[in-house]
């Protein structure tokens, strides 16, 4: 746990997405810290490192499922995907793009033949950018990551984790914000992205 609220050293957007790639391919759990906090998030109680505040914590791979099946994933996927891909694929961009519609001129869209809930990808881009500004990243491998993020949730203010989190006072909150952007999002039409 000391790797994750005493870290040697937090890592940019820019630096994760370098190459060769300073995150490794291990399981583990990453912390993320913010300078800026979206308007609205409760972060009194908050850890806070090197003057940003702990937000949110993940892990990679998620717990194997009851029948023993285990994701490929790891931390270097997981990382980048946070930094990188879209909405649909991270819950931690996904809150934040909520959080952040009005002050960034975002919406949360229906997108694709599959309809998943995302933003554009110009709002895709400026919630990258946000982050490359906002938000510093670190891990600790860890064979059993979701105990580790257990702990980690039971012990400190993680106002952006959802799962397992629900005694947070942040999150009736969120789950609101979340919610009407997808009731808005289903009531927009669905967008199709041509490549």
């Amino acid at each position: 746990m000391k790797a994750l609220i005493k870290p040697k050293q937090l890592y940019s957007r820019d630096y994760v997405l370098s190459k060769p790639n300073p995150v490794p391919l291990k399981s583990g759990v990453y912390a993320w810290y913010f300078r800026q906090v979206p308007l609205g998030v409760s972060n009194d109680d908050c850890h806070i490192h090197d003057g940003m505040l702990l937000l949110y914590v993940g892990i990679s791979p998620r717990k194997p499922t009851k029948d023993g099946k285990a994701s490929s994933e790891n931390l270097r996927k997981r990382v980048r995907k946070h930094f990188k891909t879209n909405a649909s694929t991270s819950t931690l961009r996904m809150s934040l793009g909520c959080l952040l519609q009005k002050s960034l001129g975002i919406t949360l869209r229906r997108i694709g033949r599959t309809e998943r809930f995302m933003f554009l990808p110009q709002d895709e881009i400026k919630l990258s950018n946000w982050m490359g500004e906002n938000a510093m990243v670190c891990w600790s491998e860890h064979a059993e990551p979701w105990k580790l993020e257990d702990e980690m949730i039971k012990n400190f203010s993680l106002p952006l984790n959802l799962l397992g989190n629900e005694q947070h006072p942040f999150y009736p909150k969120l789950s609101a914000i979340r919610k009407q952007a997808y009731q808005k999002a289903r009531q927009l039409p669905v967008i199709i992205v041509s490549k």
